[in-house]
């Protein structure tokens, strides 16, 4: 008798662990996924360098009244150095001025600056269309 119930608890308490493992697993899995929230990439006229790309769900308006925007860049060519760069952008509108808070190869890895100078593009067609269309749709 004493030995079935050693038997039960033992199959009782490798249930329980495996039960509260899969839970860890389950809610490790949908964390990382909470950050891979879905896109909605618009392109700019691409240039020489390659091509830019923002996103139209990730539009905020900040504050100060500029507005926030994750864009990302295409290399034209791509090696082990240049791969894809995520910029987290403010747009000031009125000026057609910029700034990155972030910039980063993925998403889950961020560190935001936001007291990144402001910035010109001095010609940059890829972030003139970017400031150009993210203004058009925000007025």
């Amino acid at each position: 008798m004493i030995e079935s119930n050693n038997k039960v608890n033992s199959i009782f308490f490798r249930n329980i662990f495996c039960l509260v493992l899969s839970i860890i697993v389950y809610f490790s899995i949908s964390i990382k996924k909470s950050y891979s929230l879905p896109h909605e990439w618009v392109g700019v006229p691409k240039s020489e360098y390659g091509e830019q790309l923002w996103d139209r769900q990730s539009l905020k308006r900040n504050e100060d009244g500029s507005v926030r925007v994750l864009s990302k860049f295409i290399p034209k060519t791509k090696s082990e150095i240049t791969k894809d760069i995520l910029y987290t952008m403010d747009i000031n509108c009125f000026e057609k001025s910029f700034r990155d808070v972030d910039v980063s190869i993925d998403e889950i890895n961020s560190n935001f600056n936001d007291f990144a100078d402001w910035q010109d593009p001095n010609g940059d067609e890829l972030i003139l269309g970017v400031i150009g269309q993210v203004c058009r749709v925000e007025n």
